[in-house]
């Protein structure tokens, strides 16, 4: 059986470039359509098979662009992950958020909807990447796919919307959508501004890593490789209708998070404390039990490998890394409007 042929909007994003290679090196077929903004990979970092990949530079809301991409090309699945993501960002630059995660996917929805409806294209599944930040922080247990929507910040409050939206869009005109809410991801290719890329790329500069508030704010971590095989289960066994939490189970605090880096780098590790992000979620965790049964699924790797193989591909992707200063100097965010 011939693999399937794939769309992955945000391709060159950090989970999208990761999953285009782990999806490549598994024989599918990928379109990657991405704008290319200031956090994203370019293609002169990638080494991929060009009978299986093609690469669109468009916005997802650019109508004309889009309709014509669908249209000319072939394809079974689409995997969103075109989105804005830093939290410090949406709070200096709201509206670009709203826009960004709301308007612009919304139109990109109700273009494929459109298209749909004119017959140009069949309907495709779609499987939407969301974040466990809908959920808001809990002060304990952890959040299933029936607990309530409490947003704090602009970036999670955008994607929460647009969740809203998609559910809208899968009654009323019944587009196959699949949303599946992720935890915190690290691995290669994450951009420098994220708490672990900062944290590794202090240290090899030997600089105090910044860290927020006191510290004891909790994360559910997973390492990026594992989201990826998630990802495709669900492009194989599509689940129309359906959401899924999906986390690792590895809930710790950004102090101990520290700790298990200089495990990593085998040295201590400097840090200071610095002022909070204003609205600062105290703790994520979810309730990832439905996706575990539906699929027999379980992460792959644990904190130490993951750790240690992102470690050396930051050590070993120099020229990527100069690449990201064009963008982006370490400079604190999310204070502008405090």
């Amino acid at each position: 059986m011939s693999k399937k042929k794939i769309i992955i909007t945000g391709g060159s994003g950090f989970i999208g470039t990761n999953l285009i290679n782990y999806l490549i090196g598994k024989k599918y077929k990928i379109i990657n359509i991405d704008k290319l903004s200031y956090c994203s990979t370019k293609e002169k970092y990638k080494s991929l098979d060009k009978n299986n990949y093609k690469f669109f530079r468009a916005d997802i809301a650019d109508q004309k662009k889009i309709e014509q991409i669908l249209t000319v090309n072939r394809f079974s699945t689409i995997v969103n992950l075109a989105s804005e993501s830093h939290v410090d960002r949406s709070i200096d630059n709201t509206y670009k958020f709203i826009k960004s995660n709301i308007l612009s996917t919304t139109s990109f929805y109700n273009n494929i909807r459109d298209l749909i409806k004119k017959g140009k294209i069949k309907s495709p599944n779609i499987i939407h990447i969301s974040t466990d930040e809908v959920f808001g922080s809990l002060k304990k247990g952890s959040a299933s796919e029936k607990s309530s929507f409490m947003p704090n910040s602009p970036y999670s409050a955008s994607k929460a919307s647009t969740e809203h939206i998609l559910r809208s869009f899968s009654k009323t005109f019944g587009m196959r959508i699949c949303i599946l809410r992720l935890c915190n991801n690290y691995g290669p290719y994450q951009f420098t501004e994220k708490f672990i890329p900062t944290c590794i790329t202090k240290v090899m500069d030997n600089i105090s890593i910044p860290l927020y508030g006191d510290g004891k704010n909790i994360r559910e971590w997973m390492y990026v490789k594992d989201s990826c095989s998630a990802i495709e289960l669900l492009i194989n066994h599509f689940a129309n209708g359906e959401d899924y939490n999906l986390g690792s189970g590895l809930k710790i605090t950004n102090l101990k998070l520290i700790k298990l880096l200089e495990k990593g780098f085998k040295k201590k590790i400097k840090f200071d404390l610095v002022q909070d992000r204003p609205g600062h979620d105290k703790r994520y965790s979810l309730n990832s039990k439905k996706f575990f049964k539906k699929f027999k699924w379980k992460p792959k790797y644990n904190i130490d490998e993951g750790i240690n193989e992102t470690i050396e591909w930051y050590a070993a992707n120099k020229e990527w890394l100069k690449e990201t200063l064009k963008n982006y100097r370490g400079n604190r965010q999310g204070l502008k409007n405090v």
